[in-house]
């Protein structure tokens, strides 16, 4: 294993809680780092101008040297128009890890490295996760099946099998992870942290509408619907947000487009992430809207218990 120094001492649990559009605000990634996981937010939910530079400043002032690190993701892809300036103000920052998505860019990497911070990339397969370590990642975010949002199709364990072959820095595991036990089995099979997302939707602090948290909780892998249909690149999202924006899922299930477009959905007046919901395959294991700190606290107990029971048992 190899537990990236800036994380060794710092994590309550070892997971760092995925970036979320829309939901993941400084709000809720303050409320993650004094738990004990690494919060994180993508620069692009910061819409305004000057949004993300209050951001940046209002983390660096109200986090501690104790509380564990924050994370921005930053998409990496050449239709963001803002990544030269996103990236200036990580730098200018120092954003402890960047979290890099849609795209390996090698400049990226560097201009994180200038001032000590690091760089995880989120790859669907171990192609990818080869190209992004060459490139100057210094760790991986395994997105597998059932992960919420943009996501693989490759068995966790398949894909953590195939990148410990060759690599041996930090690795993140994305998917279906939303207990102690789930993170337990993902350091087990060779990761070193645990990425969760979809659980924390269901938090006070989350920017989430009502409506999508309670869906959260009252959902199950059953409700999670697999496609590229309103993106074209492959997500989950809640079937029931998508029936309530009109349109049948049913109707979705085999269809395929050949362009990413991160807008556009079959019906004009709904949009994906503000209306139609991702969400991984784990929320059946969310029962109850609750702060982030009792989230955290549930996940940790959970992991000890899973850790000690295993010793017994070995």
């Amino acid at each position: 294993m190899s537990m990236p120094d800036l994380f060794k001492h710092r994590l309550s649990v070892p997971v760092i809680a995925a970036p979320m559009f829309i939901v993941s605000t400084p709000d809720l990634v303050i409320a993650q780092c004094r738990a004990g996981v690494v919060g994180s937010f993508p620069s692009l939910n910061a819409r305004a101008p000057g949004a993300l530079e209050d951001w940046l400043q209002r983390l660096r002032r109200e986090l501690a040297t104790n509380d564990a690190p924050f994370a921005t993701n930053l998409i990496v892809h050449k239709t963001n128009t803002r990544l030269d300036e996103d990236l200036a103000l990580c730098v200018k920052y120092q954003v402890p890890v960047v979290i890099s998505s849609l795209g390996a860019r090698p400049e990226v990497n560097e201009a994180i490295h200038s001032y000590g911070g690091i760089v995880f990339h989120d790859i669907i397969t171990d192609e990818f996760a080869h190209k992004a370590i060459e490139r100057g990642a210094d760790g991986l975010v395994a997105v597998a099946a059932g992960a919420g949002g943009h996501a693989g199709a490759y068995s966790p364990f398949a894909l953590v099998q195939e990148i410990r072959e060759w690599f041996s820095g930090p690795l993140a595991l994305s998917g279906a992870i939303a207990t102690g036990n789930s993170i337990a089995a993902a350091r087990a099979m060779g990761a070193d942290l645990a990425y969760i997302g979809s659980a924390f939707i269901a938090t006070e602090e989350a920017n989430a509408a009502t409506g999508y948290k309670q869906m959260i909780v009252e959902s199950a892998a059953k409700d999670i619907l697999y496609t590229n249909v309103f993106t074209g690149v492959h997500g989950n999202y809640l079937a029931p947000s998508i029936a309530q924006a009109g349109i049948d899922p049913a109707s979705l299930r085999g269809r395929e487009i050949e362009h990413m477009d991160f807008g556009a959905t079959q019906n004009p007046g709904a949009k994906a992430w503000k209306d139609i919901w991702g969400s991984g395959q784990g929320i059946g294991a969310v029962k109850q809207v609750v702060p982030a700190a009792r989230l955290v606290e549930r996940l940790g107990a959970e992991y000890r218990a899973a850790l000690k029971r295993l010793a017994e048992e070995g």
